[in-house]
């Protein structure tokens, strides 16, 4: 981070109308709190130009919780901290809104030392006959990797290694392997533990598993998970992919029979900053409504 006012890319989803709309008021707080804008970027999958990401302190990522799990996997290995502004619904990742951000600009922009927290990455490949077949754009999840049944939804059977270890087989329709920041996402609807975002682990969560034993395990984050495609879906004509490994709820790979679907952590992280004024926890109670009692009408 440099000792002067901070150069900043700003990343807008074009998709989004109300963040084209706010980047306009982002500039204006990035210039007079002193800082500059080195350019605007789209907020796609595209690698970043070398000559783009020099001397950049800081991307300032416009739209919501999608575009923040996207650009925080295009930008882990640029080493560029990140700060989401939610224009989403929920905004659960992004820790700043517009206010915040107007309120906090002079620090954020200007020469104070910015709080940044460090999350973990997943690196996913998927074995076939041998051979390492392509995950997405850069085989990387934020959130989870998840392997789903899919069309014709009939019941997989997958088997785990841990750390070169036999587990359990499942039968269900899938399995979802979670960092601690995915937890409270699809994991935690599929009946997974919340784990607080410093926690060393990966979280393995069956979807809809055939058993009544089976339940969600927590292990280290240095672990090597390996789940083993004993019977997938077979897409049939016009029915979709069948089943897919889906990464971050974004990236997909159709799997078949005998596929080795390997995840470990990847050696670099994606870097946010963190809004000093929120709260994990308070974030926890507002936005999922922790232990809320049900509402009266």
């Amino acid at each position: 981070m440099s000792a002067s006012h901070r150069s900043v890319l700003l990343i807008v989803n074009a998709a989004k109308p109300e963040a084209v709309q706010a980047a306009a008021q982002v500039r204006r707080l990035v210039v007079t709190s002193g800082g500059t804008v080195a350019a605007e970027l789209v907020a796609d999958s595209a690698p970043l130009a070398p000559h783009v990401a020099a001397g950049v302190d800081l991307a300032v990522v416009l739209g919501g919780d999608g575009t923040l799990l996207s650009q925080a996997r295009r930008f882990a290995r640029v080493g560029i901290p990140l700060l989401g502004v939610n224009l989403g619904k929920v905004g659960y990742m992004a820790e700043f809104d517009l206010d915040a951000l107007a309120l906090q600009a002079r620090d954020l922009f200007g020469t104070a030392p910015l709080t940044m927290h460090d999350r973990p990455l997943l690196t996913v490949e998927v074995i076939r006959a041998g051979k390492a077949a392509p995950t997405g754009p850069d085989g990387l999840a934020l959130n989870d990797a998840v392997i789903t049944a899919g069309p014709p939804f009939r019941m997989i059977t997958l088997s785990i290694r841990i750390d070169g270890h036999p587990g359990p087989r499942i039968d269900g329709d899938g399995l979802i392997v979670s960092t601690p920041m995915g937890s409270t996402a699809y994991n935690v609807s599929a009946g997974g533990p919340i784990v607080a975002p410093e926690t060393h682990a990966m979280v393995l969560t069956p979807i809809a598993a055939h058993s009544l034993s089976f339940r969600p395990v927590v292990v280290s984050l240095d672990s090597t998970i390996e789940l083993v495609v004993e019977r997938a879906n077979i897409a049939t004509q016009g029915g979709g992919l069948g089943t897919t490994l889906v990464l971050d709820g974004q990236n997909a790979t159709q799997l078949v029979d005998g596929d080795i679907v390997r995840v470990r952590r990847n050696s670099q992280g994606a870097r946010f900053v963190r809004n000093p004024d929120g709260s994990y926890w308070e974030t926890l109670i507002n936005k999922m409504r922790w232990a809320a009692p049900p509402r009266v009408r």
